[in-house]
């Protein structure tokens, strides 16, 4: 029957075992890869030959349904065979398995967000050990790298590695005495880096590159809080300083504190205070700010409608400051908090400063303790809050001010209207001592030498019959017209010494006696409390 060998024409025999092995063995060193298209493509033609070697064979529509079925099946076999030999142990229906050979797989090396390699070599080109601290916490949202020593070029690997962090967004690089080139170093880098947002440089000697270091803070856009304190800023600094404060558009918080700025700086600083419309913390405090420097200061925070919280304590505010404070705080509807403790505020100072007070409707804490105004000075400020009815007030700081029982009283009244208020002073003044009690022979001595006579002379004075004794009522009497001003309890006690035996008179000489012991023990008193001298 002619359909048996069209059959075995159009079969493709399976190969042996030893066979199928040289082709997987093939098949693992050429490693070619083909795309699923291709696959699909060539089983396609394989089943259409197939299909054509049926027809050339003489296989007719008449033959049976067995042979064809026969036929396909034995397909099947050598096209799952023949899958199995052409890609050993993957599955093309898995795009994970496969793929095509226009794919070309290239290394990929991730960035460096933390800057560690720029670190490492940074630190091989300026020949400096690596920081193990830094290394650990690069990665870090916040890196504190206090008392490092990182100046010179410590500072300037440090800061190579920053213009590529990605990560830190608060650096505290405090006391490390930067000086000129840590300085640069770090100019440079915050010219690149746009992730520090919190940066505190105190205590780094930056005075030397005061200019280009307020020109690079006033650049940046991303610093909201800078931290300048104790880098001896001085009057010359000023002029850049000002500059900075009247320009920048982003900075919230700067701290000037510790510095060396006077009274010159306070006049460059006012007007720029009072152009400034993006601080809302300002801290001078622990400078030298005086008279027309501290007026222009509090000039500057009078008209300032963005700031809320300033810090001028420990400056040399005094009366005229005062003043001008007191005439901030009248006008000034925005700020929340402020201290102006230890600034020679006297007891009239404080007066002025609660007249401002009366008038405030926005501040919530208020320092002025360590000032010498006394318990009058608290006495005035707790006045002017009396007069408020619309403060807002939460706490009033009388810190090392000593406060007396006039005080007290009226803090109970303004403790029953603002309840919520807290208040914190120096203590409560002790009651004071009554005064020790003056012996009345005291003034009858002190008599006696101002007019310059005799004992006998001021007894003779009572004795008007001249017989050298005297009654008590007379005795009393007398000493009542001489003037010495004694009291009646002290004319009683001088009458009871001298009438010792009570018999109810005084003679001239009870009256001698009596004030011969006085002065001896006078005498005696006065020996031991004298200063031993060698």
């Amino acid at each position: 029957m002619s359909s048996g060998p069209s059959r075995a024409r159009g079969l493709v025999i399976p190969p042996g075992p030893t066979t199928q092995k040289r082709l997987v063995n093939k098949s693992k060193q050429t490693r070619k890869t083909v795309s699923r298209a291709s696959t699909r493509k060539s089983r396609a033609s394989r089943q259409q030959s197939a299909a054509s070697n049926r027809g050339v064979g003489g296989v007719t529509e008449g033959q049976s349904s067995e042979s064809e079925s026969e036929a396909e099946s034995v397909l099947r076999q050598r096209d799952s065979r023949s899958d199995f030999l052409d890609f050993p142990g993957v599955d093309i229906t898995n795009e994970k398995d496969w793929d095509t050979d226009i794919e070309i797989e290239e290394a990929v090396t991730a960035y460096d967000h933390s800057g560690k390699t720029m670190y490492v070599e940074a630190c091989r080109k300026f020949n400096v050990v690596p920081a193990s601290y830094f290394l650990r916490h690069m990665g870090d949202a916040t890196l504190s790298m206090r008392h490092h020593g990182l100046a010179g070029d410590g500072m300037r690997a440090v800061a190579a590695s920053l213009v590529s962090n990605a990560t830190i967004n608060s650096l505290d690089i405090s006391d490390n005495w930067l000086g000129l080139e840590g300085g640069t170093a770090v100019c440079q880098m915050l010219k690149e880096n746009c992730f520090i947002t919190d940066l505190n440089l105190s205590d780094n000697r930056l005075n030397v590159c005061a200019e280009e270091l307020c020109q690079v803070v006033e650049q940046n856009d991303t610093l909201r809080r800078v931290n300048l304190s104790g880098n001896q800023f001085d009057d010359q600094c000023a002029v850049h300083l000002a500059e900075l404060i009247m320009n920048t558009h982003k900075l919230e918080s700067l701290n000037l504190s510790h510095n060396n700025l006077g009274e010159k700086s306070g006049v460059l600083l006012g007007p720029a205070i009072s152009e400034n419309l993006c601080l809302k913390e300002l801290d001078l405090s622990w400078n030298h700010l005086r008279r027309k420097g501290a007026m222009a200061v509090a000039a500057g925070i009078k008209t300032n409608v963005y700031m809320k919280k300033v810090n001028l304590s420990w400056n040399g505010f005094g009366l005229e400051g005062s003043l001008a404070l007191a005439d901030a705080l009248k006008t000034n509807n925005v700020l929340e908090e402020m201290d102006i403790m230890n600034n020679r505020i006297t007891t009239e100072g404080a007066v002025l400063i609660g007249k401002g007070l009366s008038l405030n409707e926005t501040l919530k804490v208020f320092k002025i303790g360590k000032n010498p105004m006394q318990s009058a000075g608290c006495w005035a400020i707790a006045a002017a809050i009396l007069k408020n009815p619309n403060i807002v007030l939460q706490k009033v700081d009388f810190t090392d001010v000593m406060v007396n029982k006039d005080f007290v009283d009226i803090w109970k009244q303004v403790e029953e209207v603002f309840p919520s208020l807290k208040m914190v002073h120096g203590g409560t003044e002790p009651p004071l001592k009554p005064k020790k009690r003056v012996h009345p022979m005291v003034k009858v001595t002190a008599y006696i030498n101002s007019h310059n006579i005799r004992l006998v002379d001021f007894f003779n004075q009572f004795d008007k019959d001249g017989s050298m004794n005297v009654t008590r009522e007379e005795f009393r009497q007398g000493i009542m017209e001489t003037g010495l001003g004694l009291t009646d309890e002290e004319v009683e006690i001088l009458v009871n010494e001298l009438d010792a035996d009570g018999d109810g008179a005084i003679n001239y000489s009870e009256l001698a006696i009596g004030h011969s012991d006085f002065e001896e023990r006078e005498r005696k008193i006065s020996t031991q409390l004298r200063p031993m001298t060698s």
